[in-house]
């Protein structure tokens, strides 16, 4: 049998599985498993499990568990409520001014702590009331949310920028320098959609009224409260861009502050660390089992001579190089219709990046181009994660529905960020001298 045959048959098993309800990773390891029996034999099993060890044998993947740690510290410690207070405080009298310091709250958390899920509950349950009591148009409000809670799978420390790192041996702290001016960005288009359509039409975004009791001393003391974790942050990422230390070592000094700041508030108990602990078993006990899965199919189809085919195929189309890009665009935003963007990396990018490679582009800009894609699909119906994440702590009256449409200006604003970015690669590379 061919290899065209067979990738047509893996895949169709895939989809299959897939539309069965079967869990991503027993889908890729059952898929794996079968493809080695009927192509080569059982004496290649121990190949699986000689891939998947390669994979996990990895200094730099301490990271990931460190990260999440350091992010749910920080928001079991109440960081990231205190973070929206104060930036209340800077938003003024400003056309949509509460929406807009909601963005800049989000682009702050992003930089904390890079967990997305997280951010968008807690800025449904803080900022989506605050802003529907206040008369906001609500497709407004809810986008706000979900694209500005969404910004933690594009800035520094995101693990999607980790795992990709990890999948396609770039340099983690190179993407994460290339990730800051696209976030950067985003966020700016959507701030400048907001204020526009709150200055046009100023019944979309009322001022919040300002409160006259509140003194001097209290804002000084709202602000005062940022300097602990914003400092983390700038500790953590300096570090890492400052050249003296590794990611994995900013993590763990990530993980030391953040429990530093818990202390100060005092909210450093047993009972949060056996929360946090367990909500980081989950995430990375889930990241590894994808990787098990994800790992063995790739090995396996590129043992069989897979990978050389898709590259080939891909050289062969009556393509110029940036369109070949273009084509590999589409695909992950298909993929990210129905599937979690860690399977999405773990089964393209090795597939992907040494095409990339041949075709002369940088990897480091082709991992921010995936950033920004991913961002499309957390936001993109019929399975965007931010429409679920939101809905679980929005008001009853909120339909998935109507935070599906109030997406749509903001997935536009992606996919011009995502055009500019293909088009301008300096955007991303300007910062290691490209």
């Amino acid at each position: 049998m061919d290899i065209g045959t067979i990738t047509l048959l893996m895949g169709g098993a895939i989809a299959l599985l897939m539309m069965l309800g079967v869990p991503l990773v027993f889908v890729t390891g059952s898929v794996a498993v079968i493809t080695l029996l009927l192509t080569i034999g059982p004496n290649a099993l121990p190949l699986i499990a000689s891939r998947i060890y390669s994979t996990v044998d990895n200094y730099a993947l301490i990271s990931v568990p460190m990260f999440v740690l350091m992010a749910a510290i920080l928001e079991r410690a109440g960081v990231a409520r205190d973070l929206y207070n104060a930036m209340h405080l800077l938003a003024g009298r400003l056309p949509g001014g509460v929406a807009l310091q909601t963005m800049v709250a989000a682009v702050v958390m992003a930089a904390m702590t890079g967990i997305v899920g997280g951010e968008i509950m807690l800025l449904g349950l803080v900022a989506l009331p605050q802003m529907l009591r206040l008369d906001y148009d609500r497709k407004l409000a809810i986008g706000t949310i979900c694209a500005g809670g969404s910004l933690g799978t594009m800035l520094p420390p995101s693990l999607v920028l980790i795992i990709f790192g990890l999948t396609a041996s770039v340099s983690i702290g190179d993407l994460f320098l290339a990730a800051i001016g696209p976030g950067l960005l985003l966020a700016a288009l959507y701030m400048g959609y907001i204020f526009i359509r709150c200055w046009l039409n100023p019944a979309m975004g009322p001022p919040a009224p300002v409160d006259p009791t509140q003194t001097f001393a209290d804002k000084a003391a709202a602000m005062r409260g940022l300097i602990l974790p914003v400092g983390v942050a700038a500790l953590v990422l300096g570090s890492i861009y400052g050249g003296v230390a590794s990611v994995s070592e900013a993590a763990a000094v990530g993980v030391a502050g953040a429990a530093v700041c818990a202390a100060a508030r005092r909210a450093l108990t047993i009972e949060l660390l056996r929360d946090v602990l367990q909500q980081t078993m989950r995430i990375c006990g889930t990241i590894l089992w994808l990787t098990f899965g994800a790992s063995a199919l790739i090995g396996v189809y590129g043992l069989i001579g897979g990978t050389r085919f898709v590259g080939d195929l891909m050289a062969g189309l009556p393509l110029e190089p940036i369109q070949i890009i273009m084509v590999m665009m589409l695909i992950i935003f298909v993929l990210g219709l129905v599937m979690d963007w860690i399977g999405i990396c773990l089964l393209t990018m090795p597939i992907f990046v040494p095409i990339v490679n041949e075709l002369g582009f940088d990897p480091v800009w082709f991992g921010v181009l995936f950033c920004l894609n991913v961002q499309i699909a957390y936001l993109s119906p019929p399975f965007g994660p931010a429409a679920f994440f939101l809905k679980s702590v929005a008001p009853p009256d909120v339909s998935l529905q109507e935070i599906f449409a109030a997406m749509l200006p903001f997935i536009a604003l992606q996919a011009v960020a995502l055009a500019v970015l293909l088009f301008w690669p300096p955007l991303a590379l300007w910062p290691l001298g490209g």
